[in-house]
């Protein structure tokens, strides 16, 4: 409907008074720039816009603009890592001889060669940029993680995000400890207990009899040093003093040595060949770098996403889903099933399915406990990680210094509800209390 001066009615009451300036009046007939326009309409404020928000209050935003800080967050999240792999690519030859070291002592105390394999030229850069990616992404988790908390953490209450900043420092600590306990304990035992099983095939050993008049050549031999004869070595340590000729082998890691003159070195230059050296045996243990390097990585998935396993539990504790006497009343079937799931994710070996059972079961107890220490309630409060004083609830998108104690107090108390269109979105419980008072 048009008003008295030919504009809608429903801006009539911009027109006049004070208001006039800020909302000019259009003239009959006139178009209205875009400038003239009001910046803001006379309809209720919607119920997916919280009240009194402004355009640039995240919680507030339209979906358009909702994807836009999506993609943006995505981009910056993803440009982090590409820098970092390009930087870690350059030590990636040091972390390939970190994850190698358990399998060296593994192969030493078996009395095998210290080697692995590359079949293919390109093996050993792919395995690098493999590695260097992984470590890239490792690094930047954190970043990532940071990006994605500056996306949702906009539209949660503070009595929700206290639930995140239990579980991510959680999960972080679990994952190190995971990682840690996997290389210094169950990757070298594991190793061990596969690479025995696999030198059980070996050759029996021909002790050679010598008889009288062999004895005493080589007596002789040994006297004479104008005789030629070789003579090997075994030592512990390289030589720091060698000749052309020179031959030794290097003890536990089986390795014979030869010095031969340097072809490239210059005159007087040697050059230290290298054999590795092993048990006869009818199993030839040679393990490929690619394969190995896979099989760690494997096996360090499997841990970093089974050590997750108490806050699992702690999660749907919260929601209800399980409660402590439940849980402890079904101890057997949970460890029928972290039996099941070492015997799956570990190789097909009893002490490798051993070493895996025995942390997961401990993680199942240690997620009882958590619940019993960290309930939903006492998070929610701030009593856990958090100062008993700081407890209270927030409305999505403000800061946590700036929100009242006493509506604090009351949506900690109270559970959370949306809010309502009509009383603006308001504690209720709070402006009814008011409106009691008032009439009262």
């Amino acid at each position: 409907m048009l008003g008295s001066r030919g504009v809608p009615a429903a801006w009539a009451g911009f027109a006049s008074g004070a208001d006039s300036a800020d909302f000019p009046v259009p003239r009959p007939g006139s178009l209205v720039r875009p400038q003239d326009r009001p910046s803001a309409l006379p309809f209720p404020e919607s119920a997916f816009m919280p009240p009194h928000a402004s355009s640039s209050d995240p919680a507030s935003m339209s979906l358009g603009d909702h994807l836009d800080e999506l993609r943006r967050r995505v981009f910056y999240a993803l440009a982090a890592p590409l820098p970092i792999s390009i930087v870690a690519f350059f030590f990636s030859a040091q972390l390939i001889d970190l994850l190698l070291r358990p399998l060296y002592r593994a192969l030493e105390s078996n009395n095998l060669p210290v080697q692995v394999q590359v079949l293919s030229p390109p093996e050993f850069i792919l395995t690098q940029l493999k590695l260097s990616i992984i470590l890239a992404i490792i690094i930047a988790s954190p970043w990532i993680l940071w990006q994605a908390w500056l996306f949702i953490s906009p539209g949660l209450y503070r009595h929700e995000r206290r639930f995140v900043y239990f579980l991510i420092p959680g999960s972080a600590v679990l994952t190190t400890t995971g990682v840690l306990l996997f290389y210094f304990v169950m990757l070298p035992l594991m190793l061990q207990v596969l690479i025995m099983f696999g030198s059980s095939l070996r050759e029996p050993v021909d002790t050679v009899r010598i008889d009288a008049d062999t004895a005493a050549m080589v007596e002789e031999m040994e006297e004479s040093p104008d005789r030629a004869h070789v003579q090997i070595r075994i030592v512990t340590e390289t030589p720091l003093q060698v000749q052309a000729g020179d031959i030794w082998l290097k003890m536990p890691e089986n390795v014979l040595h030869l010095a031969v003159p340097s072809t490239t070195g210059g005159a007087g230059a040697l050059d230290i060949l290298r054999l590795p050296m092993g048990a006869a045996s009818r199993v030839a243990q040679q393990f490929r770098l690619s394969e190995y390097i896979g099989f760690v990585l494997m096996l360090l998935l499997a841990i970093s996403i089974a050590f997750q396993l108490p806050l699992v539990i702690v999660l749907l504790g919260w929601l209800g889903i399980v409660t402590v006497p439940w849980l402890r009343m079904n101890r057997r079937y949970a460890l029928l099933l972290c039996a099941v799931i070492s015997a799956v994710t570990t190789p097909a070996d009893v002490v490798s399915m051993i070493l895996m059972l025995i942390p997961l079961y401990g993680l199942y107890e240690l997620g009882i406990l958590l619940l019993v220490l960290a309930p939903a309630s006492r998070v929610a409060e701030g009593r856990v990680l958090f100062r008993s004083g700081a407890s209270g609830a927030q409305g999505p998108g403000t800061s946590a210094g700036t929100s009242d104690s006493a509506e604090d107090v009351t949506q900690t108390e109270q559970p959370f509800r949306p809010p309502d269109e009509h009383n603006g979105g308001g504690n209720d419980d709070a402006d009814s209390s008011d409106d009691r008072s008032g009439r009262s």
